[in-house]
């Protein structure tokens, strides 16, 4: 695949991830749930929801009350060669904005331009970065 199709991919993949977020921002569990494959099967603790139906009912009571309980941007988007699968990857933040987990989300095209996601998995933030230089060693 040429790399202007592949960074084009990209930007898809992090548009439509923002896309998922903002759902949450907003309070909208509908734009959440078009954003699901059929398929999709995401973690949560030792659970597993599989199906869109599972995710978005095990999803909703995240989407209660008038503030997101955390919120996520992909800084991190690797394709297939081929652009029909994608990993984005961020920080998760509480309301404070304080980093409280990394999520780790496959996305599916479905058809051009079309992205839905399969797979959801949170882990443990990353680990603050170490300080270097004068100022640390002070």
């Amino acid at each position: 695949m040429a790399q202007r199709d592949q960074d084009l991919l990209q930007r898809q993949v992090a548009d439509t991830e923002r896309a998922f977020a903002r759902s949450m921002a907003e309070r909208d569990h509908a734009a959440f749930t078009a954003l699901l494959s059929d398929q999709a099967l995401f973690f949560s603790g030792k659970q597993v929801l599989r199906g869109k139906a599972a995710v978005a009912a095990g999803w909703k009571r995240f989407f209660e009350g008038p503030q997101a309980p955390f919120s996520w941007e992909p800084d991190q988007v690797e394709l297939l060669d081929d652009g029909t699968l994608a990993l984005s990857t961020g920080p998760v933040r509480d309301p404070r904005g304080q980093p409280i987990a990394r999520f780790n989300s496959i996305w599916r095209q479905e058809a051009p331009g079309i992205w839905r996601i399969v797979f959801d998995k949170g882990q443990p933030p990353d680990p603050p970065a170490a300080a270097s230089g004068p100022a640390a060693n002070d």
